[in-house]
């Protein structure tokens, strides 16, 4: 096929020119083999140095010879400083140290952001106060943390000496203590190797964290209580851990033991669920079956009820009728001319006072309703029955019991509903029995006229040739 290529696409596959002969080379230079042989250094020791001759070696210093030395340089200078300070420093002739020594106390620990207002205030509660000198660093002008207060009285700076000692000033709590540089002999300041602290001595196993005016001896003792409270707790700590570890022991052991239980718990449990099924296929049958004929008497049920309804309303109609009439014949023969009005006229006529017609509602309207109920039971019964076939016997079980709840709120509903229709019948026969004294005779209000009918009537004011009702009865329009 590629012979039907164009030139431009043939070119692409035509041979290459061969490659051209050329001689071959001699050896590489590391395949030469070398005139001379290698050899050792023997015939060269004659030119080495005698070791005899030799200088002796150089040893550097290691890293922590050369700290160690820097340490020690630095405590010499640190101690002639301080021989060279004890010299010049005298208490008694410093032009800060003024005012009575015994009167004077010293504060420590103080917070930087402290004023000498705030101080004055904070240790005047023990006593009038005469002077109080605050120390500052001289290059930098900031304050040192410590101060002097000086007292009037000697009682005072004593009680602020035992009470003000740890109080918190600033979120800080300070350290008060007597001036000792002029009232102790030999004292020296800390930074000169003095004071009460024995955070200078040594080494971290030397120093005294917590420094004070307490003696040493006090806080050794503290150390050890510490130390013995520690070995308490740690005690405890392990007995606590002993306990837990025993306990977790005991519940991994009721835990496996609860599994194997579960297990042989669902395993039985599987076997009896299997018969429960057969058993309940033959029950559900039973229960269909059982649903049907409680649907017929249910049926059977709403008839019955509803023919009694129908029944007393057609008797408590006939009552009202003869009433009705009776009355008529009354009212014709001893009704003078703008003398009364029936509330027949007021509450069940053509029109009531406001001109709106008040009917009764009819009873195609309650039938229509309960056919409607019986219709929305028989859908409930339906989507139930599904339910149940695609649900497990304990949910159908669960069903049921709702389902019969719901029944008895539906019977007690209707029975409400026909309490409520037998109480207006009484009403309306009690109020037909009832005769005012001026020996007219009161209609009986509509059975299914609304209250807000009466509330209409009765809320209207009476013009003149018209009547008002109060509690029922008619009444007069009052004499000219």
């Amino acid at each position: 096929m590629t012979q039907f290529l164009p030139p431009n696409l043939l070119a692409l596959f035509a041979p290459r020119d061969p490659v051209p002969y050329l001689p071959p080379l001699d050896k590489l230079p590391h395949e030469k083999h070398h005139n001379q042989p290698y050899c050792g250094i023997a015939p060269y020791i004659k030119d080495f140095e005698d070791p005899r001759d030799a200088p002796p070696p150089t040893r550097a210093e290691t890293r922590d010879e050369r700290m160690e030395r820097k340490r020690r340089e630095k405590i010499e200078r640190r101690q002639q400083e301080v021989e060279s300070e004890l010299k010049v420093w005298d208490p008694h002739n410093d032009q800060n140290a003024q005012g009575d020594a015994f009167k004077t106390l010293f504060v420590a620990r103080v917070n930087y952001d402290t004023t000498e207002s705030k101080l004055r205030r904070e240790f005047e509660v023990y006593g009038p106060i005469k002077r109080i000198h605050m120390v500052y660093n001289k290059p930098s002008g900031k304050p040192r943390g410590y101060a002097f207060i000086e007292y009037e009285h000697e009682r005072d700076m004593h009680s602020a000496y035992k009470h003000a000692d740890g109080k918190k000033i600033d979120g800080r709590r300070v350290l008060v203590d007597v001036e000792r540089g002029r009232t102790v002999k030999g004292w020296r300041p800390r930074r000169l190797g003095g004071g009460l602290g024995g955070t200078r001595r040594g080494g971290a196993d030397v120093n005294i964290r917590h420094s004070g005016r307490d003696d040493t001896s006090r806080y050794d003792e503290r150390d050890r209580d510490r130390e013995r409270e520690r070995d308490r707790r740690d005690r405890s700590r392990d007995k606590q851990r002993e306990r837990r570890s025993s306990r977790s022991r005991e519940r991994r052991r009721r835990s496996r033991s609860r599994e194997k239980d579960d297990r042989k718990r669902s395993r039985e449990r599987s076997r009896d669920k299997d018969k429960d099924k057969d058993k309940d296929k033959d029950k559900d049958k039973d229960k269909d079956k059982d649903k049907d004929k409680d649907k017929d008497k249910d049926k059977d049920k709403d008839k019955d009820r509803d023919r009694k309804r129908r029944s007393r309303s057609r008797d408590r109609k006939r009552d009202r009728d003869r009433d009705r009439e009776k009355k008529e014949e009354r009212t014709e023969g001893e009704a003078p001319e703008n003398a009364e009005v029936n509330l027949e006229e007021i509450q069940i006529g053509d029109g009531a006072l406001d001109g709106t017609e008040v009917k009764p509602e009819p009873e195609e309207k309650g039938r229509d309703r309960e056919r409607d109920r019986e219709r929305d039971k028989d859908r409930d019964k339906e989507r139930e029955r599904d339910r149940d076939r695609r649900r497990s016997h304990r949910d159908r079980d669960k069903d049921r019991d709702r389902d019969r709840d719901r029944r008895r709120e539906r019977d007690r509903e209707r029975d409400r509903d026909h309490k409520r229709d037998r109480d207006r019948g009484d009403r309306s026969d009690k109020r037909e029995e009832r005769v005012p004294d001026n020996g007219l005779i009161q209609e009986p209000p509509a059975e299914e006229t609304s209250q807000d009918m009466y509330l209409d009537q009765e809320s209207m004011q009476s013009g003149d040739g018209y009547l008002s009702t109060e509690n029922g009865y008619v009444m007069e329009p009052p004499m000219e």
